[in-house]
């Protein structure tokens, strides 16, 4: 039984939520939030909003903007910097990424799955390449970009089944919104080895992505060059197989018979290969 001086484990539990749902109120379209907003967002009663607030920004969960309103903290930012599957991963394939990118001067673009969703943990962005609605810690679904087309191929069934039973948000008149074709777009992604999102978010980018494997061989993350809708996304595929396996290899993977038989002998040649998703 809790001492009448120390919160019980539901209030801990209460105030916790709570504070989660404060931090949860900030997302891709919403950086910078008044007082009043985050109530509103978070569901929670305007004094419980003022309260927790303070403290959050005490601790520099969150700071005050100049404007009066509230932003995420760079101690948040520093201790999301801890996350595994974030900094471990930046620091292996950022390398390869910098490669593609000094080769053809594009996006280049690092995602793993969360769920659902796509989430974006690096991004190289070329001067003159074409604009991309990508960030660092954004969020986009996982049926709409090469990326994703990468990471959907290689996630569980069940988590291909709860994407193809949901309605598949259309972004432009080429996105992928029919589930039997999903499928069979999957199943090439997993044949070639690659992907290739033709302007499913937007009508002037195409994107090339390829999986990076951990140690165990599993996908644990996507790697994709974005190209406008103009350029022949076909030459580029061996160079992004290329700049994600050379990540896989940072992260332990060793070279299967895939990768010896890509790499060596051709057997995946942009134009007498179909590429996964394009049409």
């Amino acid at each position: 039984m809790a001492s009448p001086t120390e919160p019980s484990s539901a209030s801990r539990s209460g105030v916790a939520e709570r504070l989660l749902a404060l931090l949860g109120a900030f997302d891709a379209q919403h950086r910078e939030l008044s007082l009043t907003s985050l109530a509103r967002r978070a569901g929670l009663p305007a004094a419980t909003t003022h309260r927790l607030v303070g403290q959050l920004t005490a601790w520099g969960a969150l700071e005050q903007a100049e404007g009066g309103g509230y932003r995420i903290g760079l101690r948040l930012w520093e201790v999301g910097c801890l996350a595994p599957r974030s900094s471990g991963l930046r620091r292996a394939v950022l390398p390869f990424m910098e490669d593609l990118y000094e080769t053809t001067h594009e996006n280049v673009q690092l995602a793993v799955r969360d769920g659902l969703d796509t989430l974006y943990i690096e991004l190289i962005s070329g001067r003159s390449a074409v604009v991309v609605r990508t960030t660092v810690g954004s969020r986009w679904p996982l049926h709409a970009t090469g990326v994703g087309l990468v990471l959907l191929a290689h996630a569980p069934a069940a988590v291909q089944e709860r994407v193809c039973a949901r309605p598949l948000a259309r972004f432009t008149g080429h996105t992928i919104t029919e589930p039997a074709r999903l499928r069979a777009t999957l199943a090439e992604v997993r044949r070639a080895d690659a992907a290739v999102s033709d302007r499913q978010i937007t009508d002037d980018a195409v994107s090339v992505a390829a999986p990076i494997r951990d140690a165990s061989g599993s996908v644990v993350a996507a790697l994709s060059l974005v190209v406008p809708a103009t350029a022949n996304p076909a030459p580029l595929v061996p160079a992004v197989r290329m700049a994600a396996r050379g990540g896989s290899r940072a992260l332990g993977y060793g070279p299967g018979p895939r990768s010896t038989r890509a790499e060596g002998h051709g057997a995946f040649h942009p134009v007498e290969e179909p590429l996964a998703g394009q049409g």
